[in-house]
C-alpha cells in the first residue's frame, strides 16, 4: 500500500490524449507515460483538469487510468484525479480507478454546493473511509470556489487513509498554514507550476506539474537542486521556464500544452469541448519555448 514517503519527486498532470471521435489513444497515451518516466519523473496523475476530465466518459476515464498502470513500472505512482461533485458518484468512479491500477487517488473539493468547513471535513472523512486505495485532498479555490480551511487540512492529515495533497492554492500563507500543522506521515505535493520552488522550500515533498509533461527532465532537475537546499540555483532555473509558462498558461490548459505534443512523438493533440483548439500564434510561441529550454 501506498504511504506519504512514496509521494516525492515530480509527477506530470497527464493530458488525455484522444482520437478524432473522441475515444481514447491508447499508443500515444503509452509513449507519454514512457516520456516522462523517461525524464525521471516519479509518478503520473491522468484524468485530472489537465487530463480534461469533465470532459470524458467515465469509460474512457477508467481506460486512461488502465493505460498509465501498464506502462508504470514498479516504484512509479499511478494517481487518479477524482472530480466528480458528489460522494455517490466520486466513491464509485474512484473504486472503478482503483480496480484500473490507480495507487492512489486525487479527490476534488466538493464544490457548487459551497460546503461548511464541517461539511468538507465530513465529506472527506466519509471518502478516505471507503476508499480502497490511499486518498490526497485536492485544493484549487481558483477553479472551484472552495478552499479548506488550514486547521480542517490538519484534522484530515491525521486519518490513516489521507497521507498527502495537491496544494494549488495561490495564497502562499495559506500554504505555510497548512504546512505548519501535519506530520511526517502527510506528503504536501506543489501543484502550481508557477510557484514550485517556493512550495519546495516551505515544505512540499514534490510537485504535481502540468507541464512536467513536456519537460520531466527540466522539472526533476529542479526538484531535485531544491531537495539538495539549493533555492538560488532552482529559482534562477524557473525563471528561465516563465516565457514558456506564460504561452502554456496564455489560454485554458491543456489547450496549449497539446498543441506542440508532436515535438515528442505525440499525434493526438485534440481538445475536448466545451475548450477551443490553442491559438496558432500562441500554440508557435510555446514551441519556441519548448525547444529553447529542450536546448539548454
Amino acid at each position: 500500500m501506498l504511504t506519504s514517503k512514496d509521494l516525492r519527486g515530480i509527477i506530470p498532470a497527464l493530458p488525455t490524449l484522444v482520437n478524432g471521435d473522441d475515444s481514447l489513444a491508447r499508443g500515444d497515451m503509452a509513449k507519454l507515460v514512457d516520456h516522462v518516466h523517461a525524464g525521471g519523473c516519479t509518478g503520473v496523475l491522468p484524468i485530472g483538469g489537465t487530463g480534461e476530465y469533465g470532459a470524458l466518459p467515465h469509460a474512457t476515464r477508467v481506460d486512461a487510468v488502465a493505460v498509465c498502470a501498464e506502462r508504470s513500472q514498479g516504484g512509479q505512482t499511478v494517481m487518479a484525479g477524482v472530480l466528480d461533485t458528489g460522494y455517490y458518484d466520486a466513491i464509485r468512479a474512484g473504486k472503478d480507478y482503483a480496480a484500473a491500477g490507480a495507487d492512489c487517488l486525487l479527490v476534488l473539493t466538493p464544490y457548487y454546493t459551497n460546503p461548511t468547513p464541517a461539511g468538507l471535513r465530513d465529506y472527506f472523512m466519509r471518502y478516505a473511509d471507503a476508499s480502497p486505495v490511499p486518498v490526497l485532498l485536492y485544493e484549487i479555490p481558483y477553479r472551484t470556489r472552495i478552499a479548506i480551511p488550514p486547521e480542517v487540512t490538519h484534522e484530515l492529515s491525521r486519518h490513516p487513509n489521507i497521507i498527502g495533497m495537491k496544494a494549488c492554492n495561490t495564497d502562499m500563507y495559506h500554504f505555510l498554514q497548512v504546512a505548519a500543522g501535519v506530520g511526517d506521515d502527510f506528503a504536501i505535493l506543489g501543484g502550481e507550476d508557477s510557484l514550485f520552488p517556493l512550495h519546495m522550500a516551505a515544505g512540499a515533498k514534490g510537485g504535481i506539474i502540468v507541464t512536467a509533461s513536456m519537460l520531466p527532465a527540466f522539472w526533476v532537475r529542479m526538484h531535485d537542486m531544491l531537495a539538495a537546499g539549493d533555492l538560488a540555483g532552482a529559482l534562477a532555473l524557473h525563471r528561465r521556464a516563465q516565457p514558456m509558462m506564460n504561452a502554456a498558461f496564455g489560454e485554458t490548459n491543456p489547450g496549449p500544452m497539446k498543441s506542440v505534443l508532436d515535438l515528442f512523438g505525440i499525434d493526438a493533440q485534440k481538445v475536448l469541448m466545451p475548450l477551443d483548439a490553442c491559438q496558432p500564434e500562441r500554440s508557435a510561441r510555446l514551441r519556441a519555448e519548448v525547444e529553447k529550454l529542450l536546448a539548454a
